[in-house]
C-alpha cells in the first residue's frame, strides 16, 4: 500500500513502529536504570532545570505510597526510580532519561536499532518531499538522540521535527491537532504510523490519516485500520 495520496507528513511512532521495543525495554530503560543514581549525584546543579520538572511532577502525585520529596540527588533518584517502576511517562523522568541516553550514546555505549526497512522509508518520503516527523511518549531530546545514533547512521537531516508529551496525550485528539497547527497543515495532510490502536483512534478522531504498524504479534484493530507489516511499499 502506498502513502495516502493527500498526506503531505509522514508522522511517526517509535516503539514498535520503527524501533523494536525490546530496544527500548531491554537497552534503554536498563541503561538510565543503572546510571541514574550516579548521574543525579555528579550532575546536580547543571540538571537543574529537569530536577524542577521532577518536582513539579512530585507536587501532582496522589498515590499514597510515593517517595517522600526533598530536593536532594538520593531523593530526586529514589523518585525517578520510582517513576520508572510504575512505568510512567513523568516529563522531568523523561528529561533525566535523555540526559542519561545522551551521555550513553557520545560514549559510544550506545547505538539505536532500528527496523531494517525504516531508514529507507525515511530517506525516500524525505527525497519525495515529504515531512518526516517523530511523535513519541520519549522526550524530544530522546528521539533526537535515537536517531542521530542509529545502526543506519545519523537520520536527523531526514526528519523535520519531533512532538513529545509536552504537545499533548498520544491518545488525545487535541494531540494531533497541536501537532497539525504547529506544521502549519490541516490535519487530512497528516498520515500516522503507530503499533497503538489507541493512539490511531484519537489521530483519526483528528481528522488524520493512520497506519496500523503490526511488527510481531497483530493487536486487536477494532476499527480495521490498514496494517503495515513493514514500510517497503509506503
Amino acid at each position: 500500500m502506498s502513502l495516502p495520496a493527500e498526506a503531505n507528513v509522514v508522522l511517526l511512532d517509535i516503539e514498535g513502529t520503527t524501533t523494536p521495543i525490546d530496544f527500548v525495554y531491554k537497552t534503554l530503560f536498563p541503561f538510565a536504570r543503572a546510571q541514574m543514581q550516579g548521574f543525579i549525584s555528579e550532575n546536580f546543579e547543571t540538571v537543574s532545570a529537569s530536577i524542577d520538572l521532577l518536582e513539579a511532577d512530585h507536587a501532582q502525585e496522589k498515590e499514597e505510597n510515593v517517595p517522600a520529596w526533598e530536593r536532594s540527588p538520593s531523593t530526586a533518584a529514589r523518585y525517578a526510580l520510582w517513576l520508572m517502576d510504575q512505568d510512567r511517562k513523568a516529563t522531568g523522568l523523561k528529561s533525566l532519561q535523555g540526559l542519561i541516553w545522551k551521555a550513553g550514546y557520545a560514549s559510544g555505549e550506545l547505538k539505536a536499532t532500528l527496523y531494517d526497512d525504516v531508514e529507507p522509508a525515511i530517506r525516500r518520503w524525505h527525497g519525495s518531499s515529504k515531512r518526516v516527523c517523530i511523535y513519541s511518549s520519549g522526550s524530544v531530546l530522546a528521539q533526537k538522540l535515537l536517531f542521530a545514533h542509529t545502526v543506519a547512521g545519523d537520520l536527523t537531516g531526514q526528519l523535520e521535527n519531533y512532538f513529545d508529551t509536552t504537545t499533548g496525550p498520544k491518545q488525545a485528539a487535541e494531540s494531533y491537532s497541536k501537532i497539525a497547527e504547529a506544521l502549519n497543515v490541516s490535519c487530512g495532510e497528516v498520515f500516522f504510523l503507530s503499533d497503538s490502536v489507541p493512539e490511531l483512534d484519537a489521530a483519526s478522531e483528528a481528522g488524520c490519516s493512520v497506519g496500523l504498524a503490526v511488527r510481531d504479534e497483530p493487536p486487536e484493530n477494532p476499527n480495521a485500520y490498514p496494517i503495515y507489516k513493514d514500510f517497503v511499499d509506503l
